[in-house]
């Protein structure tokens, strides 16, 4: 199969949006892009920098007559905004996103849709710490992952299509329920968020004059560089993804409770074997940088 849109409308023209249409205009899979959002600022550096072609802060203007419409806002705008497109797109138009949560979108958007347009929930794996259409660049999907979250209602043609588009951007694809997506990412990347948010507002906390944080060494900065990233978006994930991220923190204060016991009581065998076994996970997991 042989991708080719006339016309595509990215909502939400980010590092994210941005990337995938780099991609588009790249390996020419687009007639034109449109994109929209709120910041008309945003949109204007992205039709300059040849990001997308044209942009609109009307919905119904950015949606009509595209082929495929990409949601690539934070999660919890992602339902409304839905609602508000439907009565402006044409049949046979694919609707996907790129959220972090899976579960709480595809059921409500499936939902809400006619037959006659087909949604695929999608989540690439892939991102830096910055926002903005000026931090998208070509390359940010080449080597990454991207799951999709088909169900028995996904149209079997545009799940083909949105494989192929996600395959183009050098992304391997992944086909995976919603339910367990959420449960992985809330792992793997939603509470390493929440914990180098925690780290870095511990130490501006105790940091009142003596400038701890201008200390801090390379590993300090590599393991928050992510507590950078957008608030907004993050504010979002942790809400909708709330049941599978209350469970892995509760499993993750275990941990920090064992080592503070171990610490407490001097069991350095104990923390050498705690060590040792993160040593043994994450090498044997091909994690080394």
């Amino acid at each position: 199969m042989s991708i080719y849109f006339k016309h595509m409308a990215i909502i939400g023209v980010g590092l994210i949006g941005g990337s995938l249409s780099r991609v588009c205009k790249e390996k020419n899979l687009t007639g034109k892009i449109t994109g929209f959002g709120r910041n008309e600022s945003n949109l204007k550096k992205g039709v300059e920098l040849g990001v997308i072609d044209s942009y609109s802060l009307d919905l119904k203007d950015a949606v009509r007559d595209a082929d495929i419409v990409l949601l690539a806002t934070p999660v919890r705008a992602m339902v409304d905004i839905v609602k508000m497109m439907i009565p402006h797109l044409k049949g046979g138009t694919i609707v996907t996103d790129v959220g972090s949560v899976k579960g709480y979108l595809v059921d409500k958007i499936e939902e809400l849709l006619p037959k006659d347009i087909s949604f695929v929930g999608g989540h690439p794996i892939a991102g830096t710490e910055r926002s903005g259409v000026e931090s998208s660049f070509l390359t940010l999907f080449k080597d990454s992952n991207c799951i999709l979250t088909p169900t028995e209602k996904t149209n079997g043609e545009a799940l083909k299509k949105i494989e192929e588009l996600w395959h183009t951007a050098g992304a391997k694809v992944i086909l995976m329920d919603a339910k367990d997506h959420d449960r992985i990412l809330a792992a793997i990347s939603h509470l390493p968020h929440l914990v180098a948010y925690a780290l870095v507002n511990t130490i501006g906390d105790i940091d009142e004059d003596d400038n701890l944080l201008s200390l801090a060494g390379g590993g300090f900065k590599d393991f928050t560089r992510i507590a950078s990233s957008d608030p907004v978006m993050w504010r979002d994930i942790c809400l909708l993804n709330k049941d599978n991220l209350l469970e892995i923190i509760s499993q993750f204060q275990g941990s920090i409770e064992r080592l503070k016991r171990y610490i407490k009581k001097e069991k350095g065998t104990k923390l050498e074997d705690e060590f040792n076994k993160a040593n043994r996970i994450r090498n044997s997991n091909n994690l080394m940088c």
